[in-house]
Order: structure tokens, then C-alpha cells, then sequence
């Protein structure tokens, strides 16, 4: 993978900054723009009006790793070679070396960063200098304290993870999600005459439950969970309302294209352990979907989501076309080129076009979503679901059903018996995903655990 720029390589004015924003088990029901009414998140209300809505818009897959993958590769999880959550000791391996959207742009003379949570492999070999960014900052594994940066999991010995680079760096007492909004701030602001690519994935509001005292206070009034919920996403709509700032004081924002959403939906997990006893993490919201992190039920995939760029797309739009983590690198290159690029080898398309006409032709092809023995699909207003559960442990709820979702957001009633041509049809291209999917396990490019 040659990923150095070349001579050649000249910044263009015209070609818009690339900023990815990612929270991480974020619901619809979490942000005010989608409906939240208990959780001010002005900045992201700003952005949503500057941009179009996703309303429509889905992860790759209902967990963390497998979704980061398909965002940075345009691909499916199995394509891409990482489809469940990895570990993170220091010797854990991660996403197989391939394009991202990192290498794509720094190939296109772009200056590229990531500020927060990798999650793509702790080895060094695995860190994000390997996959096109040219600087780096924030932590490898799937979590850590806010605080302390260090990582717990189960029964591994405790590891400290924060790097600058592939510097191990300690700031212990600096609450992590407003640090990675000053680093991804310096950044931006730091050559305002070339292009680039900032990715600034979050660790906010995944557990575990850490907030300042000043954003604990604001949310006194909600109930236990709920409020140092709310406290960890308010942290984090500040962070982005710093990088949105900085956009503006440096000229910056009119061609900037931003892209907001979640890796995947609420958790339900049990993780935090207060008075001895597990403590289910109940504060994050589907907004009335089925199912959480973990499930291919609605709420564990549909996402909340923005995309703005004040130069390119029309501001302040609804879009209830359905797009996927993987079309954001073919969307992004089609507008820093001008054109849909001829990416081989990438399972995602460029929504742009459909973006721009939000009223349009819908994009009617069937897209599919494995994890952990579930399975699913979507073409237009009916999805296919086959061994879902409800959240991340077995077991499933529906061996199969078929739903509505224009008349059944919810997934609440079964309309197979109803609707039996469709079920065969969907039934079909699950078929023919599975194979496929067979097929890139016999490539042997998954990664381990």
C-alpha cells in the first residue's frame, strides 16, 4: 500500500476539509436535532442545520470495531477483514493492511490526523501511522477511563492507554473527550493552507460513566444513568462546538465537509460495578427503536447522522435515503475529486449525488449486515431479519421476520404472511450476501479477537 504523496500532489483550494466526527454508542434519542428533549446538544443542532439530517442512515454493524472498519475502508465488515470487537492488550492485532479513506487523501496531497479512539488493533504494527495518518492522538483498545486513561476489561491486568503518535503519553486527571477536542482543534488551526483530513472518534458516551462535575450539575433533574449520560454527550457537543469554532475563526468552515454520527446504537451492556453489584448502562436512547448495541434491530444500527458542507449541499434538509458507514469514503472522495472515483474493491457508493437532490430517486439496492450469528437486510421500506437479538447476548428474539419500515419503525409486527413475495426476494439477497460473505472468510482476512 503506497500511501506517500507525490511530487505531483499539489493542494487544491477548491477541494473541501474532510472532518469526521464519531461518538461512540450513541442513540437517536441522545441528540436534540433527533428528538432528544432532555439533552441540549446545541452544537450538533447547529450543524444539523447547516447540513442535511440522515435520517435514514445506518452502521455497518451494531458494534464498535467492525463499524470503524467499514467508515475508514468503504467496505463491509468481513471485507474488510474485522468483524467483532478486538481486545486490547498491547499485542492485539487489527484491521489488515489495506486503502482508507486516510491513505486516499493523503495521496490527494491532504494533511490527515486522528484525535481519539482507534480501536482498529493495539500492536504497534496496527496504529494508525500504518493506515495513512500522518499524526495521531488518543487510545487503541475499546475503552478507558475518562481520567486515568487506562484500560479495564474483565480479567486482563489493567493497561495504560494514550498516545501521541506511537508516543505513550501520560495526562492523568484530563477528562479525554475535551482533550481530544482541544488536539483535534490545534490541528485544524495549525495550516489553514492545505487541505485536510481530520477524524475525531469519540470516546464519549461509551462507558465508562465519567463526566465533570460542571456538566453533572446540569443534569441534576435526570434520573441515575440517565444524568451522567447526558453530563458525557453535553462534554462532547462542547468538544465539537470548539472544532466548529475554530473552523469558522480560521475561514474555514464554508468548504469544509463534516460528517457526524455513531458506530453504532445505545448499550444495554452491564459494565459499571458500583456497591458490588453490575449496573446495566440504561441512559442512552434509541428514540423508540428496537433493539441496542449489539442487535440488527433498528436501534443497534439506525444512527444519528449529519453531513454539511455550506460550499456543496443544501442546508437544513431531511434525506430519508438509506446510506451505510462504507459510502462515506466513496461520498468524500466524490467530492474532493468532482467526480465518483473508480474505487475497486469498495462496497459503498457515493450518496453525494442523492444528497444534493433529497427529493430524488431513492437508492433502492439491498444492503445487509451480519454480526454474531445475526443477519439482516434492507431494500427500500421492508428489512429482513433473520436470528436477531435484542441486544449483545443470545438469545434471539425473531428467528425470522419482515418488517415495514415506513408504516413500523419499531419493528413490532411481522408482515411476512402479508407480504410473502418480498420475504422470498430479501430471503434471496441474504443468500447470496451470506456466500459472499463466506467467500471474503475464505480470503483469510479476518482478524483475530
Amino acid at each position: 500500500m503506497n500511501d506517500t504523496p507525490s511530487e505531483n500532489d499539489m493542494p487544491d483550494a477548491a477541494r473541501p476539509n474532510v472532518l469526521v466526527l464519531y461518538a461512540d454508542d450513541l442513540g437517536r434519542g441522545d441528540v436534540g436535532c433527533f428528538g432528544a428533549d432532555d439533552i441540549p446538544t446545541p452544537h450538533l443542532d447547529r450543524l444539523c442545520a447547516s447540513g442535511v439530517r440522515l435520517s435514514q442512515w445506518y452502521s455497518n454493524s451494531p458494534v464498535c470495531s467492525p463499524s470503524r472498519a467499514a467508515l475508514l475502508t468503504g467496505r463491509y465488515p468481513a471485507h474488510a477483514g474485522v468483524e467483532t470487537i478486538l481486545g486490547g492488550t498491547r499485542r492485539t492485532p487489527g484491521l489488515p493492511r489495506q486503502e482508507t479513506l486516510a491513505t486516499q487523501l493523503r495521496r490527494r496531497g491532504y494533511r490527515t490526523g486522528i484525535f481519539g479512539k482507534w480501536h482498529l488493533g493495539v500492536a504497534p504494527e496496527y496504529s494508525p501511522a500504518h493506515f495513512g495518518f500522518d499524526e495521531s492522538f488518543g487510545f487503541r483498545a475499546g475503552c478507558v477511563d475518562y481520567y486515568s486513561h487506562i484500560y479495564y476489561w474483565g480479567d486482563h491486568n489493567p493497561v495504560h492507554d494514550l498516545w501521541d503518535g506511537d508516543q505513550e503519553v501520560w495526562l492523568n486527571g484530563d477528562y479525554l473527550t475535551t482533550v481530544i477536542g482541544e488536539r483535534a482543534s490545534r490541528f485544524v488551526a495549525r495550516d489553514v493552507e492545505r487541505p485536510f483530513f481530520c477524524y475525531v472518534p469519540f470516546n464519549a458516551p461509551h462507558y465508562p460513566l465519567h463526566a465533570p462535575p460542571e456538566y453533572l450539575e446540569r443534569f441534576r433533574h435526570l434520573a441515575d444513568g440517565r444524568h451522567t449520560m447526558a453530563a458525557m454527550i453535553s462534554a462532547m457537543d462542547d468538544a465539537i462546538g470548539q472544532i466548529l469554532d475554530t473552523l469558522d475563526r480560521c475561514g474555514l468552515r464554508e468548504n469544509t465537509l463534516v460528517f457526524f454520527s455513531s458506530d453504532n446504537g445505545p448499550s444495554a451492556e452491564s459494565r459499571n460495578w458500583l456497591d458490588g453489584e453490575e449496573v446495566s448502562y440504561t441512559g442512552g436512547s434509541t428514540g423508540g427503536l428496537r433493539g441496542t448495541k449489539g442487535s440488527v434491530f433498528e436501534g443497534g444500527i439506525r444512527v444519528p447522522s449529519i453531513l454539511s458542507w455550506p460550499r456543496g449541499l443544501p442546508a437544513g434538509v431531511d434525506h430519508g435515503g438509506v446510506g451505510l458507514m462504507m459510502d462515506v469514503l466513496p461520498t468524500v472522495l466524490d467530492a474532493v475529486d468532482g467526480a465518483p472515483a473508480d474505487l475497486a474493491g469498495v462496497d459503498g457508493r457515493s450518496q453525494l449525488a442523492r444528497l444534493r437532490r433529497p427529493t430524488g430517486t431513492p437508492d433502492e439496492r439491498a444492503v445487509c449486515w451480519a454480526h454474531d450469528g445475526q443477519w439482516a437486510v434492507r431494500r427500500g421500506r421492508y428489512k429482513r431479519v433473520h436470528d436477531a437479538q435484542e441486544g449483545m447476548t443470545p438469545p434471539a428474539a425473531v428467528h425470522r421476520a419482515l418488517f415495514d419500515l415506513v408504516e413500523d419503525s419499531a419493528e413490532t409486527t411481522d408482515v411476512a404472511g402479508d407480504f410473502p413475495g418480498v420475504a422470498d426476494e430479501l430471503d434471496r439477497e441474504l443468500a447470496a450476501f451470506q456466500a459472499q460473505h463466506a467467500a471474503w472468510h475464505g480470503a483469510g482476512n479476518r482478524t483475530a479477537r
